[in-house]
């Protein structure tokens, strides 16, 4: 589990936290939503390490990771996987070089083991036979499953997901939602996601915080998200009819399998 405490960031005189109480639990897909300028990504960098809080606490597991020292912090990091909004990948390396890549960089593993695992993680995300093609050679949402493969290559115990779905069609969106929650799943991985898709909040979010202006100004789940009276998040829910019919869809497809 990863815990936030009393998350504050300031730049200057600006404070764009303020306050954040957060707590994300393993096994489920934990979502941070809210309008561009809420202050989702300096939350997620914040608790990654990419960015140091000016006050409060990150603690996975219990451990503390602003007091820790740059070997301790070295350890968590091990345990964290990434997967960028802009997929991230190394364009002169093949598929099979950027999924091995963590493991070259944090493991001292033999080859023939590094191959193994890099092969495993690919067939897990269906990209078999895909090793040695360029990253210039596949679609788009072939090249995010390649990032999801580095992202998992490690067994992480926390997983982190910045805009999942950025430039990707509907369809394959919800192939790469079901992906990670599937693999949250497997994993009993912490997974942390930020978004403002209305299509991942409905199909993969078990747990909901929803960031206005740098304030925690609602959490929940998404059953209760569409009863809220809140009226920022209302805001932010029906910001437009394309969103509204996205939403009725899937939440009946939601109640329809839970029933």
């Amino acid at each position: 589990m990863i815990e936030l405490i009393d998350i504050r960031k300031k730049f200057g005189e600006a404070e764009v936290l303020k306050g954040i109480d957060a707590k994300f639990e393993p096994g489920k897909v934990n979502l941070i939503i809210g309008k561009s300028g809420s202050g989702k990504t300096v939350l997620i960098k914040c608790t990654v390490g990419l960015m140091i809080p000016s006050s409060g606490q990150v603690l996975f597991d219990n451990r503390d990771y602003i007091k820790m020292d740059v070997e301790e912090r070295k350890e968590i990091r091990r345990e964290l996987g990434m997967l960028f909004q802009g997929n991230a990948l190394f364009d002169s390396k093949t598929v099979e070089e950027n999924v091995r890549f963590p493991l070259d960089m944090f493991t001292h593993m033999p080859m023939s083991e590094k191959r193994d695992r890099v092969n495993e993680v690919l067939k897990r995300v269906s990209l078999v036979d895909a090793n040695n093609k360029l990253p210039s050679q596949i679609s788009g949402g072939m090249q995010k499953r390649v990032g999801i493969a580095r992202a998992i290559v490690m067994t992480p115990k926390y997983l982190f997901c910045d805009e999942p779905n950025s430039g990707l069609d509907p369809q394959t969106s919800i192939i790469i939602d079901e992906l990670i929650k599937e693999l949250t799943v497997e994993y009993n991985m912490t997974t942390v996601v930020n978004t403002h898709d209305m299509n991942t909040v409905i199909g993969s979010g078990d747990k909901i915080l929803f960031l206005h202006q740098g304030e925690k100004h609602w959490e929940g789940d998404k059953t209760s998200l569409f009863e809220t009276k809140n009226k920022e998040l209302v805001d932010f829910i029906f910001a437009s009819d394309f969103l509204k019919e996205a939403r009725d869809a899937r939440l009946a497809t939601y109640r329809k399998m839970n029933n």
